[in-house]
């Protein structure tokens, strides 16, 4: 069934923001719910067409501020996150307050999530039927997450899983790993990568997710199941930083954080230290496959690193100017 209206919970976030502008660009009716009405108004003023946008200021861990927002929406995309180091206590009540909104207006849920509950990879190519065998305290809660999720007690909300492995774009921002990465690439400063920059890992560009999340969340038979979002492939941090460097004229070095850099930087940026025990995914790469994507949709949308990143790094350089000049009057 066509989706005519929507609403996405966290718009104003990477992944929220690039699901808005795919959305908007599809001419569906989309309420963008948030926190802050500045960011939700800067993300109305970034959209080619607008008028397909309106925007709601809530709370997303008051079931009653989404169902206010959310009346007439035929599907919610749940966008919103948690920092890094208050997941274990913040992660489900946000979770259960987006479905209990959604159980009381018998709306359909899409959910963009993570790898964390896998654990180990397994797989050569990580299907959906992986087992989830998470060792680490995130991919436990993350798994835990999915668990009420799929709660019986949600009989009247139909919810599907999207999972994407790390994302770039020119949306992303410091909750992605190569986020504050490619942004200080863009402003020609030093930048830290997190994790080994030799191994090659999965990376999706968060415009090609928005666009598969989006014909996902039209198909009524996708409900009620976990979904893999691949990326276009595998690449290094050496790589990354030799296209995004290119992109952006910038020279300056880009230091590797291991435990160690991590842990230190842990004592003035808590996320930091938190982010320590997920680098085994910087070390054995688990790359998603796409299959059961394709048997249902077609095949994945993937725009090849050296496009995606340069879109990126220039559209970062570009928001940063449009600041300096906001700033400067």
């Amino acid at each position: 069934m066509p989706l005519k209206k929507a609403i996405v919970v966290g718009a104003t976030g990477g992944t929220g923001a690039s699901v808005t502008e795919e959305l908007v660009k599809r001419g569906i009716q989309t309420v963008a719910f948030g926190r802050s009405r500045e960011k939700l108004e800067k993300l109305r003023a970034s959209l080619d067409n607008p008028e397909h946008l309106s925007i709601a200021v809530g709370d997303a861990f008051r079931p009653d501020d989404i169902v206010l927002a959310s009346v007439g929406a035929d599907v919610l995309f749940h966008c919103a996150n948690v920092p890094y180091h208050e997941m274990v206590n913040k992660l489900i009540p946000l979770g259960e307050s987006v479905m209990e909104a959604a159980q009381r207006l018998s709306l359909k849920v899409v959910v963009i999530d993570g790898i964390y509950p896998y654990g180990r990879r397994q797989m050569e190519r990580v299907t959906e039927d992986h087992p989830k065998e998470p060792h680490t305290r995130k991919g436990k809660t993350r798994l835990a997450y999915e668990k009420m999720l799929f709660d019986n007690r949600w009989n009247r909300a139909k919810v599907m899983i999207v999972r994407l492995p790390d994302y770039f774009g020119p949306t992303a921002n410091e909750a992605s790993y190569l986020g504050s990465t490619l942004e200080a690439i863009a402003a020609g400063k030093m930048a830290f990568f997190i994790g080994n920059m030799r191994v090659p890992r999965e990376f999706v560009y968060l415009p090609d997710a928005a666009f598969m999340i989006a014909e996902l969340a039209g198909r009524d038979e996708a409900y009620g199941e976990n979904w893999h979002i691949p990326g276009a492939g595998l690449i290094s941090g050496k790589e990354i930083v030799r296209i995004a460097r290119q992109a952006s004229g910038s020279t300056k070095p880009v230091i590797p954080l291991g435990r160690g850099g991590l842990s230190l930087l842990g004592m003035a940026v808590p996320v930091m230290k938190e982010v320590v025990e997920m680098l085994y995914l910087t070390e054995e790469p688990l790359v998603l496959s796409g299959d059961k994507y394709e048997r249902l949709i077609g095949p994945v949308r993937a725009t090849a690193f050296e496009e995606g990143l340069t879109v990126t790094v220039r559209a970062l350089q570009r928001k940063k100017d449009s600041l300096l000049v906001v700033n400067s009057n």
